[in-house]
């Protein structure tokens, strides 16, 4: 350990004298895109390991009721993982990645670059109906976030690398960078400069490179556009739009829904028993909703519905539109149950792959009741065109929406549907819903990182730091002479708390009140605290944040606020003085 301290010493020292920061920036983006991109694979060559094993060995070929017995195991497994041998919550990928850069600087905990690949994999792989975007990037995170401490760059630039880090997740997994570096841009409200895009770009090609080399070109799903975009479809796009935007709604409510109420069990046994036995009954009766769901995506895109529906075990007219559209339905509006029931019962993903799904879904759908009435509309583009509506509305990410799909399908033929139903799907869901799931809880604390510089700046301030304690506090029975005696003459601060017995905070005495008296002695006996006390607004600690206690400052006129924790216990006081000193420095350090 000695020896690798004196090793990474020499090459700092090293890289300060010969290397540019610029420079040495550009080499841990590649370097980052790179482990980012390799723990990607690791997640996706797992997963298929998994699924490779029981569902192609056994539920095939062995007994259909292992949909119902495998996603209870995994989530078995995924819950001994995190309480024996991480001991540790995981947490949603991209929420947990937003949290730390907002509250923590962006430093995140190094067990996070392992806990999701070993949870994830089990997850989706026993059958948990969902994603691996979301982990994908929790690990490659983590990793930029753990680069960038070991190598002590400043907080500006591990925000860039985490943000490099998402990127090449991203770009691994879809081989798309361009909307890989949009996906970074977007979903983290990073405040990057013209200059942050040349390390963006080189941590995506460097991921997606890595992706090229060890699975050639491969991708999860893939289609080229046979028909291109009609202007007279432009009536059946605007429909799909509204279609998508109310959707996306339904697919952000039913998941908070779902999640509070498996919340209600006090016991976490209680919990993993009951999600984990409905996410068994559900796969159960409905096995297209096992895994991913990239089958599903793949056979819709190829115009082949009844191959994506082969997993049903009931008999059905598979040349029956309107059955077939039903079945279709009753899978898309199920993938989002069966999406949060996972996560209820702690099964580790994220939603971005099963959003896709549905979406791909919707769309397809879309297009067959509009075909069933005697039109004639493209089955492929409005699959593809329903999951950039669902993606640009439950992940309020419109832009990575439209170059996602525009590079999946290698061209931009589909620009104008594309950009017309992101822009509204969006809108309707942000009318609804103001926040993505990725952020929702974040907005409500006032801890999500939005393109707002200064809000952003408020943030990721830590009120602990700034906290004065050197206040001389006094009791509300002292007399004027006992006050003078006991703190005035001790003190070099010209306020007083005023406590209680129980050290709750009462009020303050200010030394400009009693300064008019000093030299009248004949009041010292007579006048006591609760003479000269006022009242003070105070900043509740852990409650109030920095934003707020600006307005409080705004609104007093004070110079100096006390704090006090929710019971009112006195913590100290908080000086606009060094609040806005402090503000200044966070500021230099994240932006320079």
């Amino acid at each position: 350990m000695l020896i690798s301290k004196k090793t990474l010493k020499r090459i700092l020292i090293w890289r300060y004298k010969n290397v540019s920061e610029r420079q040495f920036v550009y080499v841990l983006s590649i370097l980052v895109g790179f482990l980012a991109g390799l723990g990607t694979l690791v997640l996706k060559n797992l997963t298929y390991f998994f699924q490779w094993i029981l569902e192609g060995n056994l539920i095939k070929d062995y007994h259909y009721s292992f949909y119902f017995l495998f996603p209870i195991i995994g989530l078995l497994l995924v819950h001994i993982i995190k309480k024996y041998l991480l001991k540790k919550e995981i947490g949603h990928g991209i929420s947990t990645t937003l949290e730390a850069i907002s509250k923590k600087s962006g430093i995140i905990e190094q067990y996070k670059i392992y806990a999701s690949v070993l949870t994830a994999p089990i997850t989706a792989g026993f059958g948990g109906s969902i994603g691996l975007q979301g982990p994908a990037v929790s690990t490659g995170a983590a990793l930029g976030s753990g680069i960038s401490q070991l190598f002590h760059v400043n907080t500006k630039t591990r925000m860039l690398l985490i943000a490099c880090a998402a990127a090449g997740a991203m770009a691994s997994m879809f081989q798309a960078p361009i909307a890989a570096i949009i996906f970074a841009i977007e979903i983290f409200s990073l405040d990057l400069a013209f200059v942050s895009l040349i390390p963006l770009l080189l941590a995506s090609v460097s991921a997606i490179v890595t992706s090229y080399f060890f699975l050639g070109q491969d991708v999860l799903f893939s289609v080229k556009i046979q028909e291109t975009f009609q202007i007279n479809d432009i009536a059946f796009y605007v429909f799909l739009a509204i279609f998508t935007g109310f959707a996306s709604v339904y697919f952000s409510k039913i998941y908070f829904i779902i999640i509070n109420f498996f919340n209600r069990f006090k016991k976490t046994s209680h919990k993993l028993f009951w999600s984990s036995i409905a996410i068994g009954l559900l796969l159960l009766l409905v096995p297209p909703l096992y895994g991913e769901g990239y089958s599903i995506i793949n056979n819709l895109l190829l115009n082949d519905a009844a191959e994506a529906l082969k997993e049903l075990p009931y008999k059905f007219d598979k040349n029956n539109v309107w059955t077939v559209i039903i079945l279709l339905m009753i899978v898309g509006v199920l993938k989002v149950i069966a999406m949060t029931t996972t996560f209820a019962a702690g099964g580790v993903g994220g939603i971005f792959i099963p959003t896709l799904v549905m979406g791909s879904i919707l769309g397809n759908v879309l297009a067959k009741t509009i075909n069933a009435f005697g039109f004639s509309v493209s089955e492929t583009n409005f699959t593809l065109i329903g999951m950039t509506g669902l993606m640009a509305g439950v992940l309020h990410a419109p832009l990575t929406a439209i170059f996602l799909i525009a590079e999946i399908t290698g061209g931009y033929d589909l620009f104008v549907p594309l950009m017309l139903v992101a822009a509204v799907s969006y809108a309707i869901t942000k009318y609804f819903v103001s926040n993505s799931i990725y952020a929702v809880e974040l907005a409500e604390r006032g801890e999500l990182i939005t393109h707002d510089r200064d809000k952003n700046v408020m943030m990721m301030m830590s009120i602990e730091k700034i906290i004065e304690k050197n206040f001389i506090s006094v009791s509300l029975e002292m007399s004027m002479r006992q006050l003078l005696t006991t703190a005035v003459t001790k003190s070099n601060r010209n306020i007083f708390p005023v406590l209680n017995e129980n050290n709750e905070f009462l009020g303050i005495i200010l030394l400009d009140d009693i300064r008019p008296i000093l030299f009248d002695e004949k009041l010292y006996d007579k006048l006591t605290v609760l003479d000269f006390m006022k009242s003070a607004p105070t900043v509740i600690f852990n409650t109030d944040s920095i934003e707020k206690i600006m307005q409080k400052f705004k609104e007093s006129g004070a110079w100096n606020l006390p704090i006090v924790k929710e019971d009112g216990t006195y913590i100290g006081f908080i000086s606009k003085s060094k609040l806005l000193s402090a503000y200044r420095s966070k500021l230099l350090q994240v932006t320079s």
